[in-house]
């Protein structure tokens, strides 16, 4: 049951960031809650640490492969990208500088990655907050490893087949825990894995393959999205069984960044920076 995600691929570049232009006299001042989107972004490129840059400010340095960072409340709106390798900016060439779009509304994880041949590329995958069934959770998958086809299991039966990068696939199962694998499509040759996740009742618990088979360092990163509550929400939960959901999903592109969401993100830079020296003394 694949799901071929829709989100744009950029053909080059190892992370992400929102950068600073003037898109409308409208982001001049910051926008209500929803005309906003939620973003989050993954690094998961291995082996190369990147700096994110807005035009000539750096506001994710030293983003580590492996990285999520926390949710953000940026405006909806075009946004231009300058990602360069670590030390390398802003006077030199950017690894990726490109302009892409967050409507209004939207809960989006912006995953820099490998393509199956090994290639870095940049997907967004709209994340879905629709309410979850009293007593369930929800469970989504997404392929952005330098890898071919996969199965993934729960409990040694494969729940996703022939998943593929950078597709996505998602399904209902009972709130608790699983433990989970992913196999080469076919066959029961353990790629990643096994692992146990924690599917607490009204969130959507995604899980990221990423890394490079060829270089054996593929690995597993989640993210949970909570309060899907369908009311009553203490329900038994029952089997571990998943009710494989539709798993298209809708693409969400970057762009040029508004005055409210610059200073998110370069808050959150600081952040990063300050939490490093911390740990360093």
């Amino acid at each position: 049951m694949n799901a071929r995600s829709t989100g744009a691929v950029l053909t080059a570049g190892v992370a992400v960031v929102l950068s600073a232009t003037a898109v409308a006299p409208a982001f001049a001042q910051p926008q209500a809650a929803e005309e906003q989107a939620t973003v989050s972004v993954l690094h998961a490129v291995p082996g190369l640490t990147v700096d994110v840059y807005a035009g000539d400010k750096e506001l994710l340095p030293d983003f580590a492969p492996g990285t999520l960072t926390e949710p953000l409340k940026l405006d909806a709106g075009s946004y231009d990208i300058k990602v360069f390798k670590d030390g390398e900016g802003p006077k030199g060439t950017p690894a990726i500088e490109k302009t892409v779009e967050v409507p209004a509304g939207a809960n989006a994880t912006l995953v820099a990655h490998l393509t199956a041949d090994g290639k870095p590329a940049l997907d967004a995958f709209v994340n879905d907050t629709s309410k979850v069934p009293a007593g369930k959770a929800r469970l989504t998958v997404r392929h952005v490893a330098a890898a071919p086809a996969v199965d993934v299991r729960a409990g040694g039966t494969a729940v996703f087949q022939g998943l593929e990068n950078p597709e996505e696939a998602k399904g209902e199962v009972a709130a608790g825990t699983v433990s989970a694998d992913v196999v080469l499509a076919g066959t029961d040759t353990v790629a990643i894995g096994p692992a146990k996740l924690d599917l607490a009742e009204g969130s959507n618990t995604i899980v990221y393959a990423w890394g490079s088979a060829a270089d054996k360092n593929l690995a597993l990163k989640t993210q949970t999205i909570t309060g899907m509550h369908t009311a009553p929400h203490a329900v038994p939960a029952g089997e571990t069984g998943l009710a494989v959901a539709a798993a298209h999903n809708q693409g969400i592109t970057l762009g040029a960044l508004s005055a409210g969401a610059l200073l998110a993100l370069g808050a959150s830079g600081y952040l990063l920076r300050v939490r490093r020296r911390t740990d360093a003394s």
